[in-house]
């Protein structure tokens, strides 16, 4: 993968993103065609996204992408977790998807082909480790020999990786189960594991529905980063495009803090969760959460991320996040 520089840092996004996010909002609510129309070659737009993703959602609703490419056909596709929207990009299937800090990390130890485009802010209260209510853990370090669910791959992996470290304790000394959420929540309710290592909006859901309580949150521990990624075949054929997908994230991010209790009924319309469980979701998300171009910080926080996978041999080789970094021109 050719190496990337970075061009441009979030002190780009502190200057003009509020500004450009109130114009395109404006735009928006004008319903004005012909300025969408950023990148007119784009015929198809295939997108991967979470229930996490808030603002994919509110993209999703308002249609923002189809006035942003209004000659391009826009598909939507979910995906249980990060690591299956980047195997997805890596095979083609898809053009664009978001994840969180750890499966890009994977994806580019294993030679995927994908580039990071985008961030939201740092969210660290919104993973956790969880455990029954009826538990009888209180610290981490009593996670010794106990059985942890979590998705391989996924941000809950690097935040039990720092939960152990931090309680002192060795990888070995865990047992890792390693289920997708909707798994992962069933061995929960029945007791077939110690703890659960989550994100919202599956965090909030067990918090609220199950009572499950909560060992640790990523405050200390993991950042919990939203990345948005791109294939590098989409990148290089429409670069304006992507600067558009970006624009759009926060036209979306605008009308979520604007109208918090409305995106919490959307959300759960659109998953299936319980509005209190999407509102204490919603909640947890920082204000604002739009995207921007990747900072130092946030390379730097990533870096540490894939040095410490591989000194834990997660991953079988060492990799420099910047290679894998678009650079907006």
């Amino acid at each position: 993968m050719t190496q990337l520089a970075l061009h441009h840092s979030s002190s780009w996004f502190k200057k003009t993103g509020h500004a450009l996010t109130t114009i395109m909002l404006g735009c928006a609510m004008l319903g004005s065609s012909s300025v969408w129309a950023v990148d007119p070659s784009v015929k198809e737009l295939r997108i991967g996204f979470q229930k996490s993703s808030i603002n994919f959602a509110i993209a999703k609703q308002q249609n923002l992408y189809e006035k942003e490419f209004p000659n391009a056909k826009i598909s939507w596709n979910e995906f249980p977790a990060g690591p299956q929207i980047l195997e997805a990009l890596a095979v083609g299937s898809i053009d664009v998807g978001v994840t969180g800090d750890t499966p890009p990390v994977y994806a580019q130890a294993a030679k995927k082909p994908v580039f990071y485009i985008a961030y939201e802010a740092a969210k660290p209260l919104a993973s956790a480790i969880l455990v029954p209510q009826n538990s009888k853990l209180t610290q981490l370090s009593q996670l010794k020999g106990k059985r942890i669910a979590l998705q391989k791959g996924s941000s809950a992996h690097y935040l039990l990786v720092q939960a152990v470290r931090k309680a002192g304790l060795q990888w070995s000394d865990i047992q890792p189960i390693w289920l997708s959420p909707a798994d992962a929540r069933a061995a929960f309710q029945k007791g077939a594991v110690d703890a659960w290592a989550i994100w919202d909006p599956f965090f909030a859901s067990a918090q609220l529905e199950d009572h499950a309580k909560i060992l640790a949150s990523g405050q200390g521990l993991s950042p919990n980063y939203t990345f948005y990624l791109a294939s590098p075949e989409f990148v290089k054929q429409h670069p304006q495009a992507v600067k558009g997908i970006i624009q759009q994230l926060n036209v979306a991010d605008q009308w979520v803090q604007a109208n918090r209790i409305a995106t919490a009924q959307a959300i759960a319309k659109s998953t299936g969760l319980k509005p209190q469980v999407s509102q204490t979701f919603i909640d947890r998300r920082p204000r604002p959460s739009g995207a921007a171009p990747l900072s130092a910080k946030v390379i730097a926080d990533q870096q540490q991320l894939a040095n410490r996978f591989t000194e834990l041999k997660i991953i079988p080789n060492s990799i420099d996040i910047k290679q894998a970094v678009w650079a907006t021109k």
